[in-house]
């Protein structure tokens, strides 16, 4: 057997892993704690602790990363709990995002387009204005 093909058991644990892993950092850098702050370790410990579930930061650390190891479902209600989104969402490579994380996104995507806009403004200088809002035009399609 060549070393290199995982049975279809291992790759679905993979893939499970590395979604979950994709999930959580998206949550991290789009929902806020509670007290209106990007969650840390100790917020999410105890937030997941207070769902009954205990996390140490070795394992935080192993999920964020999406290292491959088995994530009993107690796991995932704990982790949706903390993010407060639906344990299944966690799962799904191509499920909708919560609307939370939908608002984020979008404000993110807006700002960035402000921001490519306002660097292209300034790198080209002195522009005639019919100009600068067809290369606005275009880049807001692009970004």
């Amino acid at each position: 057997m060549n070393d290199f093909v995982l049975s279809p058991e291992r790759f679905a644990g993979v893939r499970r892993a590395e979604t979950l892993a994709w999930k959580i950092n998206l949550l991290l850098d789009t929902v806020m704690s509670g007290s209106g702050k990007p969650f840390d370790y100790n917020t999410i410990r105890d937030t997941a602790h207070a769902a009954g579930y205990s996390l140490s930061r070795t394992r935080w650390s192993l999920l964020k990363s999406g290292k491959e190891q088995v994530v009993r479902d107690e796991t995932l209600r704990a982790l949706a709990a903390v993010f407060d989104v639906d344990p299944e969402y966690l799962l799904e490579a191509d499920g909708n995002l919560p609307e939370k994380v939908e608002v984020k996104l979008d404000d993110l995507r807006r700002t960035r387009r402000a921001e490519v806009r306002d660097f292209a403004a300034r790198a080209l200088g002195p522009v005639d204005p019919k100009a600068l809002q067809r290369i606005v035009t275009i880049l807001d399609a692009a970004v």
